[in-house]
């Protein structure tokens, strides 16, 4: 999914700043409407996301760059989803649907439509162009997460991929059952590619449950509630949309719900690197995006999504101050 603001901020992160002791701390979500303005294109209905990363005084957790979630939004009758094709560089993105169907189509040939409890993967590394429709006949429900995680350094520049996973690996206990998006919690590990220490779970809780989550003490993570209430550590309760930043040393997460919830935890090493973080792009200095940006208005690097029928999006012009990477908090 692409950064559809036409207006893009600045965005700064990496570096310190991570909170080395648990901590509890909301972040609140800003809402962005994904409706792909093209002169002389037929408008898509809009869809309204809630972005909570990246957000004022919180830009990552681990490696997450970027968490979106949409819906559940009523789609009969309209179109949907409708994002023309867009670069990416720098990063990975997840996606991972509660409701509906998304097909992918990208500019390595790829063409995958994805269902709620399958993992869509595109890891941009150098370049790469994407575009995002919904499937008209999969229902009146859209309902999902776009996730971006930012790739270290050393792996900026590698060729662009692919991945669907029809099933991920589950880990399971009393009360709950996590879907292993990327990384590993417990002992179960998704095939997934991961290029830092990372994990993403959705995690379904059974009613009145009260159980735990093994945590490495030496990560940070944050979990977002995306149904039912949780009450995490005995007193903190998160309701349905709630996201929180749970800092580091935890070495278990407690969770107990009244009735059926679902939790998505996102968590990871500390990424030590800055990174700036503008429109779909990451990269490490002003000249990065500004290559990136060039490359995708000439056409060239990032290739062209031969699948989709319709103009690929332009990108906003560049703001008139010097992109400066500075800490990963502001």
């Amino acid at each position: 999914m692409s950064n559809l603001e036409e207006s893009v901020e600045i965005t700064v992160c990496g570096g310190v700043a991570v909170q080395t002791e648990p901590v509890f701390e909301l972040l609140p979500p800003r809402k962005v409407e994904l409706t792909p303005r093209l002169r002389g294109a037929d408008q898509a209905d809009p869809i309204t996301v809630s972005r909570y990363l990246p957000t004022r005084g919180r830009r990552m957790v681990g490696a997450w760059c970027f968490v979106d979630y949409y819906g559940p939004d009523d789609v009969g009758g309209s179109r949907g989803m409708q994002v023309p094709p867009h670069p990416h560089c720098g990063l990975q993105t997840v996606s991972w649907l509660l409701a509906g169907e998304v097909l992918h189509r990208d500019s390595i040939g790829s063409v995958q439509v994805i269902s709620p409890g399958q993992l869509n993967l595109m890891t941009a590394g150098r370049g790469i162009a994407h575009a995002e429709t919904s499937v008209q006949q999969s229902g009146e429900v859209l309902h999902g997460l776009q996730l971006w995680v930012a790739l270290p350094e050393t792996e900026l520049r590698r060729a662009a991929e692919f991945q669907h996973l029809a099933d991920v690996p589950h880990w399971r206990t009393d009360g709950l059952d996590a879907s292993v998006l990327l990384g590993t919690l417990a002992e179960i590990t998704s095939p997934a590619s991961t290029f830092t220490p990372i994990v993403g779970a959705d995690i379904a809780i059974g009613p009145a449950a009260h159980s735990t989550i093994p945590l490495r003490s030496d990560w940070e993570y944050a979990a977002l509630v995306l149904a039912g209430e949780v009450v995490l550590d005995g007193r903190s309760r998160l309701r349905s949309a709630d996201m929180a930043y749970l800092g580091c040393a935890r070495s278990q997460l407690s969770v107990a719900t009244g009735d059926h919830a679902r939790l998505l935890l996102l968590g990871g090493e500390p990424f030590d690197e800055e990174i700036l973080m503008w429109w779909n792009f990451v990269g490490r200095t002003h000249e990065d995006i500004v290559a990136a940006r060039t490359d995708w208005m000439s056409g060239s690097r990032f290739g062209a999504v031969t699948t989709y029928d319709g103009a690929p999006l332009p990108a906003p012009p560049m703001p008139a101050v010097r992109l400066k990477p500075r800490g990963r908090a502001t």
